[in-house]
């Protein structure tokens, strides 16, 4: 037992050892990394030439071409181009994550709680990585400063190419993906399918100019939406994304959007957008999604190919400044059966081609690859159809099919050896590297880059803002039932004096409205906020949050459901995702909603009559998960007997 005991603790004390060492070291390697990156760093000084100033970006005391604003676009990107060296231009075609410190502090190194997996001195300057993506960000002050002490690092290097900064929707309100790891303090808004149950251009054109100003006031350039896809297959994760299944109204929204975040002219007032997932990334087999490998299928049972292109036709129509593949395999519909981006056809002959598109093509998110955490991969690289083949010859394959820059990853040597090798052309790369510093100057980030942390502070947020945020959640909200009581009134909207019962909705809220008792008992009606069902998954870290599989309630909460609406008159609003296959629920209900993303007050304000409802169904509600599996994934609204079609909304006018 002694000597038992004395084992144990000498292995206690060696795996504490072991522990100390790995700090010090994981420190050492990292202080290391920032000090190097650190010495090749030069301060910036201004030019003055005829009255104007120009930032002196390469350090040679003279001013270039490149650093003149009064030259044209064409002239600077050409001579930029001819300044940079082989690793600067390589850098410029990597997108990953970057983490933000709580405080707006750069991060020199991984921090899990930012989401970042590497220092922020390592990718800027020693990677020469200058285009990044957010993932958790502190308040909008905090965000501000930081972003422009990253510019002023960014300044410092050779050629001060500055930093461009995207990130995903971080206006919805929403239960899906991202609630936590995309929260802000921007204005609130219904999910981009509820303003297509709007179907109002002019309010996603508004909402569009709104994101755009506070996206700016943090410095953020890019967005990386909208989602031009469309909601034909109702199992799919990411219907909250789209404009709904109807390409023309898509096609119509998509197009506000983009005019909303980039104006008339792509320029220095503009957010450029980035919109996703050429060629259509709805047809999902069994709506099972692409960023997993059993959803690695995309498929037209109904021969509906290009019905899926025309929100995309209106997005290069609109102008958009870039556009991003999705992960899928167009099963049957090119020569090759690989994934969007390493697919010649899709990109180069479709996009490049056909329809003449020049802008900016960045991979989605982790196509070459998967992301580790202490060796073990956490998340799988979405690699469909080329899994075999190496980090290399994948990034090769992928600038083959056309492609500019690839999201999610960093493999900036991998590139620089392809080029070094002759297996990619420098010209190749010069290509891309054009369309990335292009957009940059048009933007006029080499001018300006930097925000004012303080007017960030006053408009992210904006009173003005918040409120048209809030009645846009009102406008998206649809009534699809409202049963007529025996003396011909019907039940919505309710009266300020009913006694109510209710479910998923704030008490302190609920109360400003009506009597909220504890007991369904002491209730005259039950009001109930439910969300869309979903199977959960236990995979890797991303399955776990997304909501897949069958749209209809189990058991024990479906009977639990019915039960109360047998007890009581039941108001029901269900908060939709994606559809639901909810026929009892809608039977026994006495009123029936649904939201697309919206506060407790804006419901409540429908179901008590302070706002009638105007919204229309962007898709289709199914009548049973048979018809669900019926239904072909590439056409819209083809579910038999549809429980409530596309386009269905009541109001209290015309019950």
């Amino acid at each position: 037992m002694k000597k038992f005991i004395r084992f144990s603790g000498r292995l206690i004390l060696g795996l504490g050892a072991l522990l100390v060492l790995a700090f010090i070291a994981f420190h050492l390697y990292y202080g290391i990394l920032n000090m190097q990156a650190k010495k090749e760093l030069a301060d910036v000084s201004v030019l003055n030439e005829n009255g104007h100033q120009f930032r002196d970006l390469n350090k040679n005391g003279s001013l270039d071409v490149y650093e003149d604003h009064r030259r044209t676009v064409e002239e600077r990107v050409n001579d930029l181009l001819k300044q940079m060296r082989l690793n600067e231009k390589v850098g410029l075609m990597w997108h990953p994550p970057i983490g933000v410190g709580s405080e707006g502090e750069i991060l020199g190194k991984p921090n899990l709680k930012a989401f970042s997996m590497h220092s922020t001195w390592d990718l800027l300057v020693n990677h020469k990585i200058n285009h990044f993506n957010l993932f958790a960000i502190p308040e909008s002050r905090k965000l501000a400063e930081w972003q422009n002490r990253l510019q002023e690092i960014a300044a410092q290097t050779r050629l001060g190419i500055p930093v461009t900064i995207s990130s995903d929707p971080r206006h919805g309100i929403s239960n899906f993906i991202g609630s936590d790891l995309l929260g802000s303090d921007f204005s609130k808004w219904p999910e981009p399918v509820g303003l297509a149950a709007t179907a109002d251009s002019a309010l996603v054109v508004e909402f569009g100019k709104i994101a755009n100003a506070e996206y700016r006031a943090v410095g953020i350039r890019t967005a990386l939406h909208p989602m031009a896809d469309l909601a034909t297959e109702p199992r799919w994760a990411r219907v909250n994304g789209t404009f709904g299944e109807d390409a023309y109204l898509s096609a119509k929204l998509t197009a506000a959007y983009i005019y909303g975040f980039q104006g008339e002219v792509f320029g220095k007032e503009s957010v450029a957008c980035m919109t996703k997932h050429w060629p259509g990334g709805g047809p999902q087999e069994k709506g099972e999604d692409a960023h997993f490998s059993y959803g690695a299928g995309q498929i037209y049972p109904g021969n509906n190919f290009n019905y899926h292109l025309i929100p995309f036709k209106a997005a290069l129509k609109a102008g958009t400044a870039m556009m991003m593949p999705y992960y899928g395999v167009p099963t049957g519909q090119t020569t090759e059966d690989v994934g969007m981006s390493f697919n010649r056809e899709i990109i180069t002959d479709l996009l490049r081609k056909e329809y003449g598109y020049d802008g900016i093509v960045c991979t989605d998110w982790g196509i070459i690859e998967g992301f580790k955490l202490l060796g073990s991969e956490i998340v799988e690289a979405k690699s469909w159809g080329v899994e075999n083949l190496t980090v290399s010859e994948r990034i090769q394959k992928v600038i083959e099919a056309g492609v500019d820059q690839f999201g999610g990853n960093n493999n900036t040597r991998e590139l620089i050896e392809l080029v070094e090798a002759g297996k990619i052309s420098e010209n190749r790369i010069d290509e891309s590297v054009k369309r990335l510093l292009r957009a940059k100057f048009q933007m006029g980030l080499f001018d300006n880059p930097f925000v004012d942390a303080t007017e960030a502070e006053r408009i992210v947020g904006k009173t003005e803002f918040v409120e048209k945020g809030k009645q846009a959640q009102r406008k998206s909200i649809v009534l699809l039932k409202n049963e007529m009581l025996a003396d011909s009134l019907f039940v919505l909207p309710l009266a300020n004096n009913t006694r109510i019962y209710i479910e998923n909705i704030k008490k302190e809220t609920a109360q400003k409205y009506a009597l909220v008792v504890d007991s369904l008992a002491d209730a005259d009606v039950a009001v109930l906020r439910l969300q869309a069902p979903w199977e959960p998954r236990t995979g890797d870290f991303i399955e776990r949050l997304f909501h897949q599989g069958d749209l209809d309630f189990k058991e024990p909460e479906f009977s639990r459901i019915l039960k109360i609406m047998e007890q009581k008159p039941t108001v029901v609003c269900i908060y939709l995702d994606r559809p639901a296959v909810i026929p009892e629920i809608a039977e026994h209900a006495a009123g029936l909603l649904c939201d697309f993303g919206a506060y407790d007050d804006a419901v409540l304000d429908v179901v008590f009559g302070k706002f009638n409802p105007t919204g229309k169904m962007p898709f289709e509600l199914p009548s049973s998960m048979e018809a669900v599996r019926q239904q072909k994934e590439d056409v819209p609204y083809d579910s038999r007997q549809p429980l409530f079609q596309f386009g269905f909304g009541l109001n209290y006018a015309l019950n």
